[in-house]
């Protein structure tokens, strides 16, 4: 399956690489620009170390640190210098790139997104984290839903980023849309460790697709990353698990062929068909409604559960954050991705 790592690529493979990227301390715009420079030489390694790799994957946080900084100094755009370095990076080696950004917002806090770029430097994918790490991180909620691209050698892909994952419906969503393999960036700490492996080997299983998971890796002498990247197999078996050295590139070669034949070939626990066709041994077609109360809720605007008065941590005050007064406004896309989104498949 995984063909020495990629070393023994084969007609029908997709080889990733994902960087187990050291932690940086990011503070001035002359930090940035020399923390966009390394991540541009990445790249180049990646490519060096590796002629079959199709797609590197940098971490979520790998150019900004996890200051959590909201200094609009140091916020990127998607027409902005760092974006374009990494288009140039990925033209330049002939290879895909998948990178995170700390995205400047005109109406509020900054978004921490992601972004797709192909091997001819073109955005691919655009992406804005839904679930920020609340209450620790400051980024506003994303608002663009969750795209998914077509990838090297007819891939399908999706990006989620870090805390996404611990949510099951990121997951199904990105299956649904029909990703074959979902990457998922993070920054994540130690105590985390546990709720990673088991969330990137449940969101395979239970939608019968590749998950490819990276965090930072290393010290930046106040916090500490863990590494630890993996590749899970559609069926929940992990494939390659990744170490706690810092800029190791741990690579894989997965088959979006094999899970496009699982999905129509499975019976038992081909769960992303049988969700929306329970019991379909019963009653032809299966039962196709919804019984689920919170999906209900939350497209009619009311999720709320049963100890919702009673929930300590509902603001980021225990963080040092200011209770916001701002209301969630939905979509806001930024002109500079107008073009782009005509490349993005959202379904």
């Amino acid at each position: 399956m995984s063909g020495l790592g990629g070393l023994n690529k084969t007609p029908n493979g997709v080889v990733l690489g994902m960087v187990q990227l050291q932690l940086p301390n990011v503070v001035t715009p002359d930090d940035l620009a020399a923390q966009t420079d390394r991540i541009c030489q990445m790249v180049g390694k990646a490519r060096r170390n590796m002629p079959t790799m199709d797609l590197v994957v940098f971490p979520e946080y790998s150019l900004h640190g996890l200051s959590m900084d909201t200094n609009p100094e140091i916020m990127c755009r998607l027409d902005g210098k760092e974006v374009q370095a990494f288009q140039k990076a990925c033209r330049d080696n002939r290879i895909w790139g998948c990178f995170s950004i700390m995205e400047y917002n005109p109406h509020g806090n900054p978004y921490n997104s992601g972004i797709i770029i192909d091997d001819r430097g073109e955005l691919k994918l655009y992406y804005r984290k839904l679930h920020p790490w609340v209450p620790v991180e400051p980024w506003e909620p994303g608002n663009l839903g969750i795209p998914v691209c077509e990838g090297p050698n007819g891939s399908t892909i999706a990006l989620i980023i870090c805390h996404d994952g611990m949510f099951p419906e990121m997951a199904r969503e990105c299956a649904y849309k029909g990703a074959e393999i979902m990457i998922r960036t993070a920054g994540y700490t130690a105590p985390i460790r546990h709720s990673w492996q088991i969330t990137n080997q449940a969101n395979a299983f239970c939608n019968l697709m590749y998950t490819a998971s990276v965090c930072m890796c290393g010290s930046d002498g106040t916090f500490d990353s863990m590494g630890e990247g993996m590749f899970v197999n559609y069926d929940g078996m992990p494939l390659v698990m990744g170490s706690h050295r810092p800029d190791e590139i741990i690579t894989a070669e997965l088959r979006p062929d094999l899970v496009r034949e699982a999905r129509k070939h499975w019976s038992v626990e081909n769960n992303i068909y049988q969700f929306g066709h329970r019991g379909y041994v019963a009653v032809k077609g299966g039962a196709q409604d919804c019984p689920y109360t919170y999906m209900q809720d939350l497209v009619n605007e009311s999720y709320r559960l049963p100890w919702e008065d009673q929930v300590v941590h509902t603001d980021g005050t225990s963080c040092g954050f200011d209770a916001p007064t701002r209301s969630y406004r939905g979509e806001e896309l930024p002109t500079s991705v107008t073009g782009a989104r005509s490349n993005v498949r959202e379904s």
